[in-house]
């Protein structure tokens, strides 16, 4: 034998030793030699099978070593099945308060385009008519009812109209407000009471009103208000607004813990800067280029752009459906493009 021959065969008999198996069960187990009838190690008390399995790189996936001949293949995924499970609002009527604003409105299109029956409660009939438009071009379903939020009676003749229609209420969303950048020392009284009875006054009275009736009927259900980063970290030039919308965020939670153990569930959505119908001229000039309050507020949000209306519909899907958000309750959503995580 050659020296050539001798050192490729001690390559080969080193190749041998160092080629161990590992025994299926755990990465860390130390390698057992293939064809040993060495006992399994056992370390903090965990003892690993014996049983040795190779899973190929490449190739048949039924190639195992030691196996029983069973087929290792993995089951095919069932991705459609559990998203159904999770977000499918079939059979759920829905009511919007607020609807036919363009928020509250793109919202109503997702939860009817996830099985949703809407209901769009507002004043303006002409402006229902175009999401009624849209929510049909997607084969759901959906009507429009006249409400005032700011009389109690008016919230009852719409809980009763939808009782009526659909037979059942199971989201709520209340989503009208207002808005003023009237300085502090300039508020008038009127538009002081008028902004806290639109933003504030009109949750309390739908979360009573359709509360109620969730209570009687003992009906699992999702309250969802519409808060605002403002809400959170007051802002300049909003003042009764960010009051108005602080004391949403504390209603919500009052609420939460009140029904928990009612399966009724209430939280609040909590949009940033949405370009919408109240804001858009305190954020757009005639040109289309931010105002100086606009460049403010796209400076302090790290991803340095307003939200878009469809952006907040994966939220309010995820907090309709029981399926996915059944033990949330009491929370704060935000969607703001990490505006509240902004600091210096």
């Amino acid at each position: 034998m050659t020296d050539h021959e001798i050192s490729e065969t001690r390559l080969d008999e080193k190749m041998q030793q160092r080629h161990r198996i590992r025994t299926a069960g755990h990465a860390d187990q130390p390698a057992t030699a293939a064809g040993s009838t060495r006992e399994p190690w056992d370390f903090t008390g965990l003892h690993y099978p014996t049983s040795v399995v190779v899973r190929p790189v490449s190739g048949n996936a039924d190639s195992v070593l030691g196996s029983t001949g069973e087929s290792h293949k993995p089951p095919g995924m069932q991705t459609a099945a559990y998203l159904k499970d999770l977000f499918d609002l079939s059979g759920k009527t829905a009511v919007i308060i607020g609807g036919t604003g363009e928020l509250c409105g793109t919202m109503a299109v997702g939860l009817a385009r996830a099985g949703a029956e809407v209901v769009l409660g507002g004043r303006i009939a002409e402006k229902a008519e175009k999401r009624l438009a849209e929510i049909e071009s997607y084969g759901g379903k959906g009507y429009f009812v006249p409400v005032d939020v700011t009389s109690r009676e008016s919230l009852h003749a719409l809980l009763e109209t939808v009782l009526e229609r659909s037979g059942q209420v199971d989201i709520l969303i209340n989503g009208a407000g207002t808005n003023s950048p009237t300085p502090f020392l300039e508020i008038p009284e009127e538009e002081y009471q008028r902004i806290l009875d639109t933003n504030l006054s009109a949750v309390f009275r739908a979360c009573q009103v359709f509360g109620q009736y969730f209570v009687d009927e003992t009906r699992p259900a999702s309250i969802i208000n519409l808060g605002s980063i403002s809400g959170l970290n007051p802002l300049s030039r909003v003042f009764t607004y960010s009051a108005s919308k602080a004391a949403v965020h504390n209603l919500t939670r009052i609420l939460a813990r009140e029904w928990a153990d009612k399966d009724i569930r209430v939280n609040t959505l909590v949009p940033g800067f949405f370009p919408a119908e109240q804001n858009r001229k305190l954020l757009f000039k005639d040109d289309g280029s931010p105002t100086e309050r606009a460049q403010q507020i796209l400076d302090h949000t790290p991803m340095a752009r307003f939200g878009k209306d469809e952006e907040l519909v994966g939220a309010v899907l995820f907090l309709a459906a029981r399926g996915a958000s059944s033990f949330v309750t009491g929370s704060d959503i935000v969607v703001d493009g990490g505006f509240l995580s902004q600091t210096i």
